[in-house]
């Protein structure tokens, strides 16, 4: 490891339990800075109620203000996504009511960059709506190092990532398989400043909104990887963080959604490696079928979104 990254650990990663909640809103206060919470849904009903209720029952109380937005950008969902995180007291967002000049792309990413145009906090924090057993600790604590540190610019959550564990423990911190067969890989080797970060792909994570929208955003699953190297070329390293939140607790993709995954994000390196092109941006995968295995192939993400100051409504909402 980088004798920089060495030191980075020391003095850029924290606990949630560093700064109070207290501390947390006396900052803010002082600052007038205001919170988005974001939630990116697809298909998220049987979870996404209970994260709403809980950062509206503990951050968004008359005692503690801390967080001033608290959006679901829905994705398409096909259940009652929309309609239990509405009853749970988020403002519901589609995806396709936002810039509807431009034809929405299937991703997660896609849904990320719109969410800019749907919010106006200065800083934005995004949670995935499949975790289970959430705590509002990780938007308290990934939002405070913003809050308290003007030097702060972006903050990525860190936590264990168990599989379903049996009575005996076994596959606790086993999950982030895609994380450690890929990600992790390709930073090391790539861009070794970004080796101290625990969960590079994780879904929570905060920045100032000054700090995204110059940003591009990979529409697809590389969208956490591209955004991590970019804002590390755009504000270097000792503008980047990572906050220890305890366990993140979520559904797990099977091996060829993950194959899927691992593909975007390889794409997503490469084209931040050469911004060129992939050769043959597709990928095949084997299922088997009464006469053997047969191959599925799929396109890899190759689109991405520019960076949301350059989009005249989001330039002329901002100037109003």
């Amino acid at each position: 490891m980088l004798e920089e990254v060495e030191r980075w650990l020391s003095s850029r990663s924290w606990s949630d339990a560093d700064r109070p909640l207290g501390r947390l809103l006396e900052a803010k206060r002082q600052t007038g800075r205001t919170v988005s919470v974001v939630l990116p849904a697809l298909d998220e009903e049987a979870t996404v109620g209970a994260i709403v209720a809980a950062i509206r029952g503990e951050l968004m109380t008359e005692s503690v203000a801390l967080v001033d937005e608290l959006v679901v950008l829905d994705s398409g969902s096909t259940d009652r996504t929309a309609e239990v995180a509405a009853a749970a007291g988020a403002r519901v967002v589609h995806r396709d009511s936002v810039l509807p000049r431009l034809p929405a792309l299937p991703g997660k990413g896609e849904v990320l960059w719109r969410s800019l145009l749907a919010t106006s906090g200065d800083i934005v924090c995004f949670v995935d709506a499949d975790l289970r057993e959430f705590s509002p600790s990780f938007v308290s604590g990934i939002v405070g190092p913003l809050l308290t540190d003007p030097d702060i610019q972006f903050v990525k959550a860190m936590y264990d990532r168990p599989l379903e564990a049996g009575v005996d423990g076994s596959g606790a911190g086993q999950g982030g398989r895609v994380t450690e067969l890929v990600a992790r890989p390709l930073l090391n080797l790539h861009w070794p400043q970004l080796a101290g970060f625990v969960q590079p792909l994780g879904g929570e994570y905060a920045a100032r909104r000054s700090l995204l929208e110059r940003l591009p955003f990979p529409v697809g699953y590389g969208v956490e990887l591209g955004l991590l190297v970019d804002a590390l070329h755009t504000v270097g390293l000792d503008a980047l963080a990572q906050v220890d939140v305890g366990v993140r607790k979520h559904r797990h993709q099977d091996g060829q959604a993950l194959g899927r995954m691992a593909a975007a994000i390889y794409r997503t390196a490469q084209l931040r490696l050469t911004r060129g092109h992939l050769i043959r941006p597709r990928l095949t995968q084997f299922d088997r079928g009464q006469e053997g295995f047969v191959p599925r192939t799929t396109d890899v993400d190759t689109e991405e979104r520019p960076p949301m100051a350059e989009i005249p409504e989001y330039a002329e909402r901002r100037a109003a």
